[in-house]
């Protein structure tokens, strides 16, 4: 299964460069390092559609010298040869080679930890607006055999089968025997993902026996070929397996489809991210990374697999479970895919908010929804007083509120629902980090 998505593409401005980009003597133009989700494909072609959109002739990528390296080529309408080289060896390795200043720019599927942005802090603040950037959002799918008949599994039957303590299909209701578990490399951002998302939460190693794979093709190939077979991937790479709907907490079911994975709602939806240190004086680097969000950039997203992040509407079924009040906007509203969130322990928007929050009033203005058009719905996690809990979901929804004011929005409606509807559970920081957020929806 390969999930793609097409979106409006009216929501970025137009890339440009102000002066042609110098093209070195030697060596390559820029060096790119980290992720193997970002790197295998995706990176590349984002390279070749820049290259392409500055006007550069027979782009093509050929191997470099190692594995999971490539080297993206092109020529100058004068004849010289520019090279951009992408290596992908885990998200780990790419803040180590802009340490050693071997990388220009790190692809990672992974927030940068604490220790890197200390490490890094000679670099300036790669934490800032300008420095991380995020260039596409991704889910993780839990994948089995397609003859599986499991279809359905928790986030803690997860950390207990990779952990090793539940290890037949028995236990978990289905048949088949003793599980394997195929797993991602320790250079892998992926693997740090569902290291966070899933075992490091409850306190469980990955069991010693699961097969590792530096290559996410390899790893969906093998459990599509394994009936006793489970393993984690990014979305581009399920391949042949099947994917299985997956519950956080009090969370309803979900499967990693791109509305749920764009508001970031599904469990085990991620970020993945260009590092641009703030000392680095490549203009090529720069390019890329407005490349990357430009309109052409998230087509080239789309198009790879990813989920771009350009604003839609979208219905949303009104169920019975969910509370009145929100049906009624269900039933008279859409939805858009973008979910705001907000810096850890703090009421400031982070740095995905920020670039989103140009991303709607982009769409509402393309779509005369300026005036009383818009209602945001905050969501908090559980306290012991619910009154606190729906307090602090309306007053979320006011600091965004805020900001589109000042671009010029007039709400129609800001409401608080408290810690009812949980994207994820409750019983650890990440969990009730996802739980804040403000919905935006439209008349």
């Amino acid at each position: 299964m390969r999930l793609r998505v097409l979106f409006l593409l009216v929501l970025f401005p137009l890339f440009a460069v102000s002066a042609p980009l110098p093209v070195p003597d030697q060596g390559p133009a820029l060096r790119i390092q980290g992720s193997n989700t970002i790197g295998a494909a995706l990176g590349p072609a984002l390279v070749k559609g820049l290259m392409e959109q500055l006007g550069l002739q027979a782009v093509h990528s050929e191997p470099a010298e190692g594995a999971n390296e490539q080297r993206v080529i092109g020529k100058t309408r004068q004849g010289k040869t520019v090279s951009i080289e992408v290596a992908a060896h885990g998200s780990s390795t790419g803040f180590a080679a802009l340490k050693k200043a071997t990388a220009d720019l790190a692809a990672s599927s992974r927030p940068i930890k604490d220790s890197e942005l200390v490490d890094l802090e000679p670099l300036g603040d790669l934490k800032s607006p300008e420095a991380e950037q995020v260039i596409a959002i991704d889910g993780l799918a839990i994948i089995l055999h397609p003859q599986n008949p499991l279809n359905t599994l928790n986030t803690e039957q997860l950390a207990q089968i990779f952990n090793g303590e539940v290890s037949t299909w028995e236990a978990l209701g289905g048949v088949g025997g003793p599980i394997h578990l195929y797993a991602r490399d320790d250079q892998s951002g992926t693997y740090d993902t569902f290291k966070d998302l899933v075992l490091r939460l409850r306190s469980k190693p990955l069991a010693p026996g699961a097969k590792r794979f530096e290559s996410s093709e390899q790893l969906s190939d093998a459990v599509s070929q394994d009936p006793q077979g489970i393993g984690f991937i990014g979305l581009p790479y399920v391949r042949q397996a099947k994917a299985v709907a997956i519950v956080d907490g009090d969370s309803q079911p979900m499967l990693p489809l791109t509305s749920l994975i764009a508001t970031e709602d599904y469990p085990l939806s991620r970020r993945l991210f260009f590092y641009w240190p703030p000392s680095s004086r490549n203009p090529w680097a720069k390019a890329l990374v407005d490349f990357s969000q430009s309109s052409k950039g998230q087509a080239i997203v789309a198009a790879n697999g990813f989920i771009a992040q350009q604003v839609q509407a979208m219905a949303v079924e009104p169920r019975a479970s969910r509370p009145d009040d929100y049906q009624a906007i269900a039933r008279d509203a859409q939805r858009l895919t973008v979910n705001f969130r907000f810096e850890e322990g703090s009421a400031s928007l982070d740095s995905k908010a920020r670039q989103d929050l140009q991303r709607v009033v982009a769409y509402l203005k393309s779509h005369n929804k300026l005036d009383k058009q818009v209602t945001l719905v905050g969501f908090g996690d559980a306290k012991n007083d619910p009154q606190r809990a729906a307090l602090l979901s309306k007053l979320r929804a006011m600091a965004v509120r805020r900001e589109l004011v000042k671009n010029g929005v007039v709400l129609r409606d800001i409401r608080g629902f408290g810690a009812q509807m949980p994207v994820a559970a409750n019983t650890a920081d990440e969990g009730r980090i996802k739980n804040r957020r403000v919905e935006v929806w439209v008349h």
